[in-house]
C-alpha cells in the first residue's frame, strides 16, 4: 500500500501563480482526504481526479484556505448523489469562524429554502477523527491568534502543519517516529507564518531533514529555500509518505 501527499497548490495567500496551498492524501493513487479548499482548489482537484472530494479537512478559515467552499456547496447541492455525503472535518473551535465565513450570508441560493450545511456532512472534532479506519490527530498551531488554526497528523506517516509559526513542542510529539512534516515556510517570517531562519533556529538538524516546505511567496522563493538545503513541495508534486502505523490504543 503506497501513501503520498499530492500538493494541488503551494503558495502563500498572495502567490496566486503557485496555487492556494492545499493537498490531497492519497492511498495507492486514490484520493482519501483533501486538506483545505482555497479559491482555485476545486478546479485543480477536478483536473487531477475527475470528480469532487468526498472528505475535507479545514486547517483554518482564512479565505485562501476556504474560498472554494461556496462553489463546492453549489456543486454538491445540485448533485443528489453527493448532497449531504461529503464530510467536512473541522476543529470545533473553528465552527463559528467557518459559519461566519462561508455559511451565514442570507439566501444561500437565489431560490431560497436551502441551509448551507445540508449540502455537506459537518464533522466537528477536537483531539482528532476517524476516516476509513485510520485515526487522524488534530493539534493547535501558532497562527494569528490562539485556537484559530489546527494541523493534522497521521501517526507514522505525516504531519501537516497548516499555517503556523514554529511549533517544536508539537512536533516533538507528532513527528517523533520519522513522519514527513509538511511545514509552512517563507523566506522571511512574520507573526503568523514561519520564516526559514525561524525553522533553522527552532528545529534540530534531524527534524529539519523531515521537513518539506510549502506556503512560500513565489517560485523564486521556493528555489532559494531549496538552495539552503531544504526540501520543498511544488504544485502538482506528490510527496511519498511512510505507511502509517496502526492506530494507537488510546485513539478516539
Amino acid at each position: 500500500m503506497n501513501w503520498s501527499l499530492h500538493f494541488l497548490g503551494v503558495g502563500a495567500a498572495h502567490a496566486v501563480e503557485l496555487g492556494s496551498s492545499a493537498a490531497v492524501l492519497e492511498r495507492d493513487g486514490a484520493p482519501v482526504l483533501l486538506i483545505d479548499c482555497g479559491p482555485d482548489t476545486l478546479d485543480r482537484y477536478r483536473a487531477a481526479y475527475g470528480g469532487l472530494p468526498r472528505a475535507i479537512y479545514i486547517t483554518h478559515t482564512h479565505l485562501d484556505h476556504v474560498g472554494g467552499m461556496e462553489r463546492l456547496f453549489t456543486r454538491l447541492w445540485f448533485d443528489e448523489a453527493l448532497r449531504g455525503n461529503v464530510r467536512v472535518f473541522v476543529h470545533a473551535a473553528l465552527v463559528p469562524w467557518l459559519q461566519a465565513r462561508v455559511a451565514d450570508y442570507p439566501g444561500v441560493l437565489a431560490e431560497g429554502g436551502v441551509n448551507y450545511w445540508e449540502a455537506f456532512r459537518l464533522v466537528p472534532c477536537s483531539r482528532g477523527f476517524w476516516l476509513d479506519g485510520w485515526w487522524f490527530d488534530v493539534f493547535p498551531t501558532r497562527h494569528h491568534r490562539p485556537e484559530t488554526s489546527f494541523g493534522l497528523a497521521l501517526h507514522g506517516s505525516f504531519v501537516f502543519t497548516g499555517d503556523t509559526r514554529p511549533v517544536p513542542e508539537v512536533l516533538a510529539r507528532y513527528a517523533a517516529a520519522g513522519e514527513r512534516v509538511l511545514h509552512d515556510c517563507g523566506l522571511v517570517g512574520n507573526p503568523s507564518h514561519s520564516g526559514v531562519e525561524d525553522l533553522e533556529r527552532e528545529y534540530d538538524a534531524a527534524l529539519q531533514r523531515q521537513l518539506v516546505l510549502y506556503h512560500y511567496g513565489s517560485a523564486e522563493d521556493g528555489e532559494r529555500l531549496h538552495a539552503r538545503g531544504h526540501a520543498i513541495a511544488r504544485a502538482g508534486e506528490r510527496v511519498p509518505l511512510p505507511a502509517p502505523a496502526p492506530p494507537r490504543t488510546d485513539a478516539g
